[in-house]
């Protein structure tokens, strides 16, 4: 496994690659990510995992500062997954212009998302989707430059949104790149895996995987024939809060566009956002009717 730090040497190195699979990631690595790099290596490619805490998507109350930072630690776990190569850039070598007292990437050539990161998440998150998607295109052009023939990138499910604005991302900058979508990794009490969860206390990570829960009984009222989303929305909303959670948002729509979802639709995605005490959790579940 060559572990790699500059734009420069990553090109160097995959400039012969003819297949490459790649896993972007922010760190503090857990068994999640590593089936992301599992599914790679399954891509007879050259697998190339990226560790990078991109400051663009963090709010200015965010957790960027305090954001788990485990290096060492993450690169023993992609040695044993069979990586090949891990690109850890600093921020200035992503963002030219970064301002390290102030923790600001002064980058003002953004990717303009569509109406939809402006929904959910992105409601309580404002710029985060044009962050995200910003970074993603800096790391598909660093990663895959040299135009090999097969180009796979690979993301998780439980950042559903985030997917389908990468998807949007790829589509509308006709970039030659497959994403791929692995399913959501749980802890076996159902808990979505996430490297936020090690913000939660021992009472905060029992409750946690009520949301998951939660986000189970709005899929059985649906299938059962209950048809009044809007409803369903606020009485689970109403739940969780009366049990101690601070819910952002328990949203019904179409797993097609993310749009609000209506009884015609027999493909839908269930989505929710809460928080324990000051951790936000994030969840979805994907059915159809």
């Amino acid at each position: 496994m060559q572990i790699i730090q500059t734009a420069q040497s990553l090109r160097t190195r995959l400039s012969k690659e003819d297949a490459i699979a790649f896993v972007p990631t922010m760190g503090n690595l857990h068994d999640g990510h590593l089936e992301l790099v599992a599914q790679a290596k399954k891509e007879n490619a050259c697998v190339v995992v990226s560790i990078f805490v991109n400051p663009l998507q963090f709010g200015a109350n965010e957790d960027f500062g305090n954001y788990p930072r485990t290096l060492e630690a993450d690169l023993a776990k992609l040695k044993a997954a069979g990586a090949d190569v891990v690109f850890t850039p600093s921020e200035v070598e992503i963002y030219p212009d970064f301002d390290a007292l102030n923790n600001t990437s002064n980058q003002t050539m953004m990717v303009s998302t569509p109406a939809i990161a402006d929904e959910l998440c992105g409601a309580s998150r404002p710029g985060h989707f044009n962050g995200m998607a910003t970074v993603v295109l800096k790391l598909f052009n660093l990663v895959f430059f040299n135009g090999a023939s097969r180009k796979v990138a690979i993301f998780g499910k439980k950042d559903f949104q985030q997917l389908l604005i990468i998807r949007e991302l790829v589509n509308q900058f006709n970039l030659p790149i497959e994403i791929m979508a692995a399913e959501t990794m749980r802890e076996a009490d159902g808990l979505a895996m996430s490297s936020r969860n090690g913000y939660l206390n021992p009472m905060q990570r029992l409750e946690a995987p009520r949301l998951y829960k939660a986000l189970n009984l709005v899929v059985d009222a649906i299938k059962q024939g209950n048809t009044d989303f809007k409803a369903i929305e606020t009485q689970t909303s109403q739940f969780l809060t009366q049990l101690g959670w601070i819910v952002d948002y328990i949203a019904i729509r179409s797993s097609k566009t993310l749009l609000p979802a209506n009884p015609t639709d027999n493909q839908l995605i269930v989505l929710g956002a809460a928080k324990q005490g000051k951790t936000r959790l994030i969840d979805n579940i994907e059915f159809n009717l």
